[in-house]
Parts: structure tokens; sequence; C-alpha cells
């Protein structure tokens, strides 16, 4: 049975298809007989009971440049005439995303999102990891910088003393900051995390481990799909493949499997189709990714698997029951 499937995304001419994950599952879809569908959160409405998107049917091919034709705007009833709701857009998880969560939520029983939104929404990258803490590096979350030089004392013996200091709620490895174990500009990092975002930030011992990679490991309905390990760039401490990382083909140790199965049967539980979970040194456990996961055409490219076809089977026994 096909399926008509709205894409909550960013706009489809900025796409870098030769890597994007959307994409991916865009073309997947398509293969399947699938009708699409996409729209940008914010023409999300709702008015006495019905939550409408304005959206123009899609149609994709993995051709740089002309890699998408879109029919004419049309408002779409997210309750009656789609199946699936693909919640794809790029964080930051701000005011904005939580309050399209709240109104994806008004369409449930009649319209599957993925990933659940209610869970989107308990589940920010750097708040939910901490339900698996004893996976994880020492961490503290902290608006001070007496707490961050605290921190780097208790962490030195272990560690060396350096820490990564890193907005909660940012992504793709921005404004991530390495700070050396003397702790020179400590203060003056703390006011400016402090004027730009609200919330408090997230500190951790910098792991010498991440030279030699970090692991984006996806899971589909709680299940491994594959990895992939991401190295710095030249110059870089950062992994992330949005800031010049690159990756490479790996298989996980037994600390990685444990962290997978510990967490895999909840991810399916709460409707946390796609997940991708970051692992440095196999085994400290930093950022559980369910907003907009990315990296499984990587994963595909090294492996020979078909994470797209993966996950909309999942989708499928979803829908279908």
């Amino acid at each position: 049975m096909t399926l008509r499937v709205a894409v909550q995304m960013d706009p489809l001419p900025g796409l870098k298809i030769g890597g994007d994950s959307t994409f991916a599952l865009m073309l997947s879809a398509q293969a399947r007989g699938h009708t699409l569908f996409h729209y940008h959160v914010e023409s999300l409405a709702w008015q006495d009971g019905t939550l409408t998107a304005m959206a123009e049917s899609a149609t994709v091919q993995r051709v740089d440049g002309d890699h998408y034709t879109l029919g004419e705007p049309r408002k779409l009833d997210l309750a009656k005439d789609v199946d699936v709701v693909l919640m794809r857009q790029d964080p930051p998880f701000d005011l904005g995303y939580i309050t399209a969560t709240h109104l994806l939520e008004r369409i449930e029983g009649q319209t599957l999102v993925v990933n659940d939104p209610r869970s989107v929404r308990n589940a920010p990258e750097k708040v939910y990891v901490l339900d698996y803490a004893r996976f994880m590096p020492p961490t503290l979350i902290t608006r001070s910088a007496l707490d961050i030089r605290a921190f780097q004392h208790q962490t030195a013996a272990q560690f060396g003393g350096a820490v990564v200091v890193k907005p909660l709620h940012g992504n793709g490895g921005k404004a991530v900051f390495k700070v050396d174990a003397d702790g020179g500009n400590v203060s003056a990092l703390a006011e400016l995390f402090g004027t730009v975002w609200p919330e408090p930030f997230m500190v951790q011992p910098f792991l010498p481990e991440v030279a030699e990679g970090d692991k984006r490991i996806v899971l589909v309905d709680g299940e491994v799909a594959g990895a992939i390990n991401r190295k710095p760039g030249e110059g870089e401490f950062r992994s992330n493949l949005a800031v010049g990382g690159y990756a490479e083909p790996c298989t996980l140790t037994a600390r990685e499997e444990e962290i997978c199965a510990a967490m895999g049967s909840e991810l399916k539980r709460l409707g946390l189709v796609f997940v991708g979970i970051d692992v440095i040194g196999g085994k400290w456990l930093t950022e559980i990714n369910v907003t907009s996961p990315t990296g499984i055409v990587a994963i595909d490219r090294y492996n020979g698997t078909d994470t797209p076809g993966l996950i909309w089977d999942a989708i499928e026994r979803r829908v279908h029951g």
C-alpha cells in the first residue's frame, strides 16, 4: 500500500544531496511508490481543530543542481490528506521547534509523525542523554565559570584538565569550544554563552580519543542499522561532517553494543524511529540525536546497506499495524 508523505524540512534548493539524510529518505520513499509533499514548518497553521500546512507535491532525483521538482502550492490537512509526516527540519531546538511539536501532536492517532513529536520535545540531544549518564563521561550543565573551574580540577587527574564547552541545544558541532587546562578564557566564554543563549551550557572533559574518531551509530526502531566513524579534519578537534570531518567504516565495540541494547526498547516505545547516537573512544556516549539525525548516506556507502529502506520498513509497519 502506498503512502502519502509530507516532509517538514528546510528549503529543498539548499540541500547537499550527496550526503543529506532527508533527501535519501525522500528518494527511498519515491522508489516505493509513495507520494511526497514538501512544506516548511513556518506554514503550519491550526484552526478549529484542523492542522494544515502550505505544501507542494515533490519529486526528487540524484542530479546536482536539478534534484527536485515541486508542484503548485496547496493547503494540506495533515490529519486527512497525508498518512505520514516526516519532521526533518534542522535545529536549533528553540521555541519555534517546540511549538511545531505541540501542533503536530494534535494529529496523533490520525497521521503518523516520525519521530514522535511528544518524544522529540522531551528528548533534546544533550538533555535526553542524561538518562544514560552511566555511559557518559563526567558532565556538567551550568551557567557558572566557577563551576567550570571546579569541574576542570575534579576531572584533571583522569582527563588532563582540558574541557569542551557546547550549547545545550546546538547541532552539527556549531559553537563547540575547547578550553585548555589553564582555563584562561573560561570567564569570557561563560559570559558569551550567557549572552547568546538563555539556557545553561554543557561541559565535558576533552577526550583525546576524539582524534581517533567520534562514532555515529544509527538505530531504527531501537535496532542498530549501522555506524560510521567520523574523524576531525586538519586543524580541528570537532569530528562532525558538517564542520569538515570525514567518515570511515567501523564496527561496534562490546561497550557500544551494550549502550545500544540499553536504550533500544525505550526508543521504540517512544516512537523514536530514526535515532543517531554519538560515542567517543568506543565507550563514551555524548549525544542521542532525535530531532533530525544524519549519517545514513555515509553508512550505506561504506557498508552496502539500505538504511532509508529500513526506516521506511519501520514506518510502514507502524502505519499498517
